[in-house]
């Protein structure tokens, strides 16, 4: 039986609503509560979830809405319960520090110090606006939101560059400025490498492992995934390769993406090509089939971040792949790899191994999602908007790994599974003791049923992570995972082990003409580069916190929508403001 409920004029951040649906599910005679704001997008999801009330059809984009799915009608009063304790647990810790939060943007500028970045994490139907809004305030723009279309992200890049200013994003997972983290970052040292990328796991990855090394990062720009595309013409990166070119902190580049349109891929390295510092690419599925002279160019995140250490240090360039000590005995029918990622970029290099160790025997089925799908092989990417919908992202919530894990060890074609543990700023506070009890499980059981597992496992992360990196590992080894120490190696593990090899390219020095061009930044990003950011953040209060304990200024937005979420109305009056000087 399904019942809803209302609470009109409650405006709360949906990763919120949706951590606290999985705890309300939890209850005991409750088959299903989700918790959600009322607009059309979330609406279609209660319906395609078969939680679709008449009821529902009243909310409003400003009203929070509950649906429970249960068969005992007392515990709708239950849920109501505890919905009422964790809002007003909510709004009691944000009394303890209203004095550093605002309501609006007139508010946010008065309460901040010299701000210059505006960090974004409201639903993506919105995300636009309040960017634009930020650019018009004179501020860079931090768009951890995603389904932005494209159109608006041309728009606000090209009005961005116009106005010297930097949009990174939207759908922006991760960033270091100037030692300062952005929403889903790591604690790493500071240090003489500077880091541009379309990939929010990809950077962690190199990052981390710089860290790991004891090199340190400068600054990590991160563009969003689509900045590469035709349509937007690595309007970031191009503005970011500069401004890293003339800061003298930096001594080596290091630029990452997915392969990007052909056109984009000839502008980004042509202008690569008048830089005199020693440069690092990567453009993940890209099997490089040549070198330059001082471009080099990488195939696995852990090469990048190799190579850029190399460089740093002054010496030449040698990376040489590894894989971890196993011991496990499988039987002639475990043939299969499984993947369960929380890492888009991660679960893209896992395929790209796969299909690179087996492209002459593997046959793939077309599947929408997964990264990679053979009659033996899987890799899943469960941050995927067909996973997340409704749902918290899997570095934060464990849930949906948990399930894939036990899934998987039922079929006794498994060999390998492995999975990625990214810890940082941003993410679920112990991830490793949510997986242990099921990968311990399910190893058991394997071995009940007379057969054994590898389950491989990566922590993408540094010494100073609030997690511990170190505690991580150590639990997920108890477990009786066996720990590689980067997604390049954990791969290269699991394909030894089921008897493919991945081949390492070789290649030749290539000399290319190009271009020459003006590498000269506008000073604000200059600027914004070489100090700590003073930020306005308009979304979750988490990314306010973890910007505050790096000793940085940062005034909380609480955002709701105005004009009750109707869009149409929002453009109008966000017009009438810009023009006529009002204030919203």
């Amino acid at each position: 039986m399904l019942y809803t409920i209302i609470k009109e004029n409650t405006y709360k951040d949906s990763i919120v609503l949706m951590l606290l649906s999985n705890k309300l599910s939890a209850i005991d005679g409750v088959n299903k509560v989700s918790i959600m704001m009322g607009t059309p997008a979330n609406k279609d999801i209660f319906k395609s979830s078969g939680l679709g009330t008449d009821e529902l059809e009243k909310a409003k984009p400003n009203d929070i809405v509950i649906v429970v799915d249960t068969d005992q009608e007392e515990k709708v009063d239950e849920v109501k319960e505890e919905v009422e304790i964790a809002l007003k647990g909510d709004s009691d810790s944000q009394n303890t520090s209203k004095g550093q939060e605002a309501h609006n943007w007139k508010r946010a500028m008065e309460l901040a110090n010299n701000p210059n970045l505006a960090l974004i994490s409201i639903p993506g139907q919105y995300a636009a606006m309040e960017a634009e809004n930020a650019l018009n305030e004179g501020l860079h723009v931090f768009m951890f939101s995603d389904n932005v279309s494209k159109e608006d992200e041309v728009k606000l890049k090209q009005k961005a560059h116009e106005k010297g200013l930097l949009v990174m994003g939207p759908d922006c997972g991760t960033a270091l400025i100037h030692g300062v983290p952005l929403a889903f970052t790591n604690n790493v040292n500071e240090g003489d490498i500077g880091i541009v990328g379309a990939s929010g796991t990809g950077i962690q990855e190199v990052t981390t492992i710089i860290d790991r090394f004891g090199k340190g990062v400068t600054n990590a720009l991160g563009t969003g995934g689509r900045d590469l595309s035709t349509e937007v013409g690595a309007i970031t990166m191009l503005d970011s390769i500069k401004a890293l070119n003339q800061d003298p902190k930096v001594k080596v580049i290091t630029v990452i993406s997915k392969p990007p349109a052909e056109e984009v891929q000839r502008k980004v390295l042509n202008l690569l090509r008048n830089i005199d510092k020693p440069v690092v690419t990567l453009f993940l599925g890209d099997k490089p089939s040549y070198q330059e002279e001082n471009i080099y160019h990488a195939y696995t995140l852990e090469e990048a971040a190799v190579v850029a250490v190399q460089l740093s240090n002054g010496d030449k360039p040698n990376f040489e792949p590894t894989t971890a000590d196993v011991n496990v005995v499988l039987k002639e029918s475990q043939v299969g790899i499984k993947g369960y990622y929380s890492g888009g970029t991660l679960a893209s290099e896992a395929a790209m191994l796969v299909r690179d160790a087996f492209k002459d025997t593997m046959t793939e089925e077309k599947s929408e999602s997964y990264v990679l799908k053979t009659n033996t092989h899987e890799i899943i990417d469960l941050g995927d908007d067909v996973y997340t919908k409704g749902k918290p992202h899997p570095m934060i919530d464990p849930e949906k790994r948990i399930e894939m894990l036990e899934k998987s060890m039922n079929d006794p074609e498994t060999a390998v599974i492995m999975i990625d543990n990214v810890i940082g700023n941003g993410g679920h506070e112990d991830m490793a003791s949510e997986l242990a009890p099921t990968i311990k499980r399910i190893l058991d059981s394997a071995r009940q049923q007379g057969r054994q597992l590898a389950v491989l496992a990566t922590v993408v992360g540094t010494a100073q992570d609030i997690q511990g990196y170190d505690k991580q590992i150590a639990i997920l080894k108890e477990s009786g995972a066996i720990i590689c120490k980067t997604n390049d190696q954990m791969v290269r593990t699991a394909i030894q082990l089921v008897g493919g090899k991945v081949e390492q390219p070789i290649t030749d020095v290539q000399k290319f003409n190009y271009t020459e061009e003006s590498l000269v930044v506008d000073e604000k990003i200059m600027s914004f580069i070489n100090m700590k950011p003073s930020v306005i953040n308009i979304g979750l209060k988490s990314f306010t916190e973890a910007v505050q304990n790096s000793g940085s200024e940062c005034v909380q937005f609480n955002w709701r929508p105005i004009a009750g979420g109707d869009e149409k109305l929002m453009k109008v009056l966000q017009f009438l403001n810009y023009y006529e000087g009002g204030t919203i």
